[in-house]
């Protein structure tokens, strides 16, 4: 029942990253998220892989998904 209510479950990262990219492009990404891998030549690879490893990054970068995906506009 958790995983049911849970917006992320069977969502990966690299999906979120590539639709929030999609969406907000990387200027809007680094708005929103000020980390350098977003405004310093950022492509999905190096990003993933900074994600992967900063754990508060990552829980930054959801939650902007949630919440997009909740407003409907990713």
């Amino acid at each position: 029942m958790t995983q049911a209510k849970d917006p992320l479950h069977g969502v990966t990262l690299e999906t979120i990253l590539v639709e929030l990219q999609a969406h907000l492009g990387w200027d809007g990404l680094a708005e929103r998220v000020d980390i350098r891998c977003f405004k310093s030549d950022p492509s999905i690879k190096s990003s993933l892989t900074f994600l992967r490893k900063t754990q508060w990054a990552r829980a930054k970068v959801e939650a902007l998904f949630v919440q997009l995906r909740q407003t409907g506009n990713v």
